[in-house]
């Protein structure tokens, strides 16, 4: 340790019992605040620098510095002089970074391979030590910010905030516009004669002191080592001695108050921002009055304010907090509703129903048991605390310093302190001579007299009138409002139950004893023709928490395009009755959703086990018997045809838009949106219950539970789910096995180069996507492509925006659906997409060149940058749930797929990569598709693709196929075939001779045991059984596993193989020693030919002798005569 840099040492940090991670807290001797996390089992290496300035520091005559500072930063040092160095290290190593200029602080952050966090560090060090701020890259990064700035005049939540600060006091540093645009940061400051370079570089010098900095690193290494790696990188920033920056003085004063604005969005949203004056509240972080309030304020049980709102059909949703534009000296409370097409019309009316509420919360005064109700949540969540992600671990904690004391950085959010004292103070801030109003909708399009400059917000401004602020001020009571009950679903018990061997009263020999002890993977417990129970006990993260998912199979929900609206609209109004009774269990920690899916309607409960089936039977009874209210009916079907027209620019970046369109013209069987729309003219509830009617009549559901949670309680919950659709659905029949097909992606046609193209109208860039598609999934071609995406991420990223300054949105990643995948390129562009199509050709062609001249060295250090991304695990339950769940829903059952693939990774060649390339990319017999979105709204021609050479296509005389019907061409095309589970890659390896042995024991065994099951006897019978879905495993899917597994996946494997098949089939996957070749099953082959003459005829007759003893015998069998058969098999 490095006793003599360090001023101070913090090693009794506060943490929960969930915590295995080890923190030390350090003052360096330059004041700068650092915490280590040492966490021996992390994948990734993290850090996070917080420094306390931001944007409220821009100076007066240059709006944005401190954003446009933060960008500078990244591009070079005095020891790392070149642009792209740190991104391209950490892009070469399984890192990313990051940074975030806030009002009054600004964060930046990375990860990495563990194995690779010094030279991170390093690198990352020296940007508060030496950076350079190179005179010629500010040109370029001015473009950037400048296309940031573009892309957020149409998001409208940046739109209002900047309103927000527009409309605050003029000579207050909050007032700023604090992203800046090349207006603020080039043509302005060149009129005044102001060098921006040089307002840097004092920025630099004023601010960036190691006084006002805290340090988060997180690594696999000893605390002291950490400790000796950050005293050696950091402990040369100087401290400047500076003070932290803070504005007691508010930006409101009273002349602010009492306004209402009436703003007009870019897109169709409507809603109610109410916010009031606060002092700044940091210093009572150990109570947090303002907590209680925003409790209450936002609940939404039953007679909570939402619930009121609902009720008048006024509004849809609230949100009340302390408002995220709250800066160090000064806060902002803020109660956000989103209103409906009615509310809109009772804006004065809402807001006396809000004063009503704190009305009541004045009378009733503060009440302890709210607070200890809320106070015992956060215990809870703070004892089961889920492990975060290096990343945001390091985020969280750097900002923690800097506010907290060190020891209490991880425990801050749990309020220990009653201060009724403090409460009552808030809620007197909460008043109508305090309040400021600003409302948005589109209807106020034609009363609209005044522009904001930065934005061009379109806005009226009025103050209040004496009659509205006289009712207002004397709001009286509302019966209908009430204080929320008591909490019913917060957890009591949080016991972790033990392993259940589900495998019993089975003698092995000479087998390890390991296999029976947990099962690995998820397995099978029951399997009707109604439902089907996969199971996992989690052995992992070892919380009392579980992660149920339920998807329900039915294809009448998406059989044309207006019973797939019904689907959306059940999904709503079902999401929407039940909301009064579920929010508390949300709040307790137990969450749900509802949603749609492919092929019907998909569940999921996650969050502590102790009360999840008391909720999942209230939705099961509501989901059956759901009766549609006609008045909420008509609310939300007016909502959803709104988003439909709005063609999801509501809620969706640019590049978004424009990847639906790409999955558009790729999937096969999804209902286009202008469908969608015209089937809207037949939403009605009478349609709507006769919809209900038919909706759960045939349907099969497919069922995960993943957690702490027993055999027998799994099999508990979907008996139950059984149990309701049976007496609870009329006449209902299972779905036929040839319905959960899954779908195919459109195979596109070999050579061709397919356009689509279409207009936008409200985003002033366009966005260019182009699409390669490499094919159906597999181990080879999966690793493959996704080396191929690893290697030319950072070079896109470096070339496409900061060389070539096409946009501030370019990405390059994977497109993957039904089994099909492909690369993808995105760029989001004030220049025309055929212009920036040329230059993504023109850089894919260079790529051909960057991957074969790549050294053995950089090659290899990609596949560990890659091996290091796939091999990061999943830091909480829920996210292992999907990884399973994801298998099973795809029909493909490889959950060991990562260690799978990886290890392939390890064996690709340069060469092979270059020949995959050369085939899906830079080929004559290639495929691809273009969309190209194009704004209306640009000023600029496409001129510039005169003016720059014009690059050929990545191949010779490539003729454009543009397509103008996206349903034309969809049926036009041909489809993918059905991808198979698992993968057959055991002919790729020679299994040893122990593990054969053990492949042809197990495997005899499970066709033994299959009799017993189907004979009745007292076995765990429902463990074997296997999913009779369109992919029954084939003879590959026993291959995948056999080499790449240990003993315990080796059985699963075969298990899973036998499992589900009656005696008769089981008989006949057996060959007898008078079958010809040719009648011999695949697996058998297989076995036969690679274990090297252990799969003898004389073991396939004793298996097929089991078999066929009691094939036609309806009798008990006694467990002993099988034992007997099992070690005569054995031998």
């Amino acid at each position: 340790m490095s006793t003599e840099r360090v001023e101070k040492r913090c090693d009794d940090i506060i943490k929960s019992s969930n915590d295995d991670r080890l923190y030390r807290g350090l003052v360096l001797t330059n004041k700068m605040k650092v915490i280590l996390i040492s966490d021996p089992t992390t994948d990734k290496s993290a850090a996070a620098m917080d420094i306390n300035v931001g944007s409220m520091c821009d100076p007066d005559d240059l709006p944005g510095l401190a954003h446009f500072f933060e960008h500078m930063l990244f591009l070079g040092t005095k020891k790392y002089p070149q642009q792209n160095d740190y991104n391209k290290f950490l892009s070469q190593n399984g890192g990313m970074s990051k940074a975030i200029t806030h009002l009054d602080h600004t964060i930046y952050y990375f990860d990495v391979s563990f194995e690779k966090l010094k030279g991170a560090l390093d690198r990352f060090a020296q940007f508060f030590l030496a950076p350079l701020f190179t005179e010629n890259l500010i040109e370029l990064e001015l473009n950037a910010i400048n296309s940031e700035h573009e892309k957020n005049l149409v998001d409208d939540s940046q739109r209002v905030n900047q309103l927000i600060k527009s409309s605050a006091n003029s000579h207050h540093p909050f007032s700023k516009f604090s992203t800046g645009n090349r207006e603020s940061l080039d043509t302005i400051p060149k009129q005044k004669g102001i060098n921006v370079r040089n307002k840097l570089l004092e920025f630099y010098e004023k601010y960036y002191s190691a006084n006002i900095m805290s340090l988060s690193v997180l690594g696999k290494e000893s605390l002291d080592e950490l400790e000796n790696m950050v005293v050696d990188l950091f402990c040369e920033v100087r401290n400047k001695e500076i003070e932290v920056p803070t504005w007691p003085e508010h930006p409101f004063k009273d002349e602010h108050f009492r306004t209402m604005w009436y703003i007009v969005p870019k897109t169709y949203i409507r809603s109610l921002n109410i916010e009031f004056p606060l002092p700044d509240m940091r210093q009572h972080y150990r109570s947090s009055p303002e907590h209680y309030i925003s409790y209450l304020l936002q609940h939404e049980g039953e007679g909570s304010l939402l619930s009121v709102l609902r009720a008048k059909k006024w509004g849809n949703y609230l949100k009340s907090t302390q408002c995220a534009q709250s800066a160090r000296g000064f806060s902002i409370f803020n109660i956000f509703i989103d209103l409906t097409k009615k509310g809109i019309k009772h804006i004065e009316d809402i807001i006396q129903l809000v004063f009503q509420y704190i009305n009541m919360l004045k009378l009733k005064g503060s009440i302890k048991w709210i607070y200890d109700e809320y106070r015992d949540i956060d215990n809870i969540n703070f004892c089961f605390k889920k492990k975060s992600s290096p990343r945001t671990h390091v985020k969280f904690t750097v900002r923690a310093l800097q506010e907290f004391p060190i020891n209490e950085i991880l425990c801050a959010c749990v309020n220990p302190e009653w201060r009724p004292d403090l409460i009552e103070e808030i809620i007197g801030y909460l008043t109508p001579q305090n309040v400021r109003i600003y409302i948005t909708a589109k209807e106020y399009e034609n009363i609209a007299d005044e522009i904001e400059s930065w934005y061009g917000i379109k806005y009226k401004k009025v103050k209040v009138s004496k009659k509205i602020m006289d009712m207002w001020n004397s709001p009286g009571f509302n019966d209908d409002l009430k204080l929320p009950p008591k909490n019913e679903f917060i957890a009591t018990t949080f016991d972790i139950k033990p392993q259940t061997n589900v495998i019993k009263n089975i003698i092995f020999r000479n087998i390890n004893s390991e296999i029976l002890q947990v099962e690995k993977f998820p397995i099978i417990l029951k399997n009707t023709s109604f439902v089907k129970l996969w199971y996992k006990k989690d052995d992992e993260f070892l919380v009392p928490k579980a992660k149920m998912i339920f998807d329900f199979f039915i294809p009448f929900a998406h059989m044309d395009p207006l019973n797939c609206n019904f689907t959306y609209m059940f999904i709503n109004l079902f999401r929407d009755s039940l909301n009064e009774y579920t929010y508390a269990a949300n709040l307790a920690g137990l969450q749900w959703e509802l949603n749609s899916f492919k092929y019907g309607i998909t569940l999921s409960i996650s969050g502590y086990n102790n009360k999840q089936h008391v909720l999942l039977e209230k939705i099961m009874d509501r989901m059956i018997n759901f009766e549609v209210d006609p008045k909420r009916f008509e609310i939300l079907k007016e909502k959803y045809i709104w988003r439909l027209k709005s063609e999801g620019l509501t809620f969706e970046q640019l590049h978004e838009h424009a990847v639906n369109y790409l999955v558009d013209l790729l999937e096969g069987q999804q209902w286009l949106r202008k469908e969608l729309l015209e089937a809207t003219t037949y939403l009605d509830v009478k349609r709507f219950k006769r919809y209900m009617s038919q909706l759960f009549s045939k349907v099969h559901v497919q069922c995960l539970i993943h957690g702490n949670v027993t055999v027998t309680e799994a099999t508990d919950i979907l008996e139950l789910i059984e149990l309701k659709l049976i007496t609870g659905v009329p006449n209902i029949i299972p779905l036929l096995e040839q319905k959960l097909i899954l779908s195919r992606e459109i195979k596109l046609e070999n050579g061709c180069h397919f356009l689509f193209e279409a207009k936008n109208d409200l985003y002033k860039s366009s966005c260019t996507v182009v699409y390669y598609p490499t094919g159906l999934q597999s181990t080879e071609s999966n690793m493959l492509l996704e080396l191929l995406a690893q290697i030319i991420a950072e070079p896109c990223f470096n070339t496409l925006k900061t060389k070539e300054q096409l946009g501030y949105t370019v990405l390059s990643d994977i497109h993957r659906s039904s089994g099909a995948q492909g690369l993808r390129i995105i760029v989001e562009s004030d220049k025309h997409p055929q212009y920036v199509e040329k230059r993504i050709n023109l850089f894919l062609h260079s790529m051909l060149n960057h991957i074969s001249t790549m050294t053995e060295e950089q090659f290899e250090e990609n596949k560990k940058a890659l091996a290091v991304l796939r091999l990061e695990k999943p830091n909480r339950l829920s996210a292992r749930c999907i990884l399973y769940w994801n298998e099973i829903i795809n029909q493909q059952y490889n959950f060991d797929r990562v260690n799978i693939e990886v290890a392939y990774l390890k064996t690709i060649s340069q060469q092979q990569l270059l020949n995959f390339f050369k085939e899906n990319v830079h080929s004559k017999d290639r495929c691809k598709l273009s969309v190209h979105l194009i704004s209306t709204m640009s000023s600029k021609k496409s001129s510039s693709d005169n003016t720059i050479e014009k690059t050929a296509d990545l191949s010779t005389d490539e003729e454009v196929k543009k397509i103008d019907d996206i349903l034309s061409f969809r049926n036009s095309q041909f489809l993918y075939p059905s991808i198979n589970p698992l993968e057959d890659y055991f002919l790729r390896k020679r299994p040893s001779k122990d593990m054969a042995k053990l492949v042809v024991s197990v495997w005899s065994l499970v066709t033994a045991t299959e009799i017993v099951r189907t004979k009745r006897l007292n076995w765990p019978a429902t463990v074997w059984r296997f999913p009779q879905s369109s992919h029954q495993p084939s003879s590959s899917s026993l291959n995948c596993r056999i080499v790449e597994s240990n003993f315990r996946k080796v059985f699963l494997t075969t298990r899973r193989f036998a499992i589900g098949r009656s005696p008769s089939d089981v008989s006949r996957l057996v060959p007898r020693s008078d079958e010809s070749q040719e009648r011999i099953s695949r697996p058998t082959l297989v076995l036969q030919q690679h274990v090297g003459g252990l799969v003898t005829s004389g073991i396939a007759v004793a298996a097929a002798t089991v078999c066929d003893s009691f094939n036609d015998s309806d009798s008990q069998i006694p467990a002993s005569f099988i034992h007997r058969r099992w070690r005569t098999i054995n031998k």
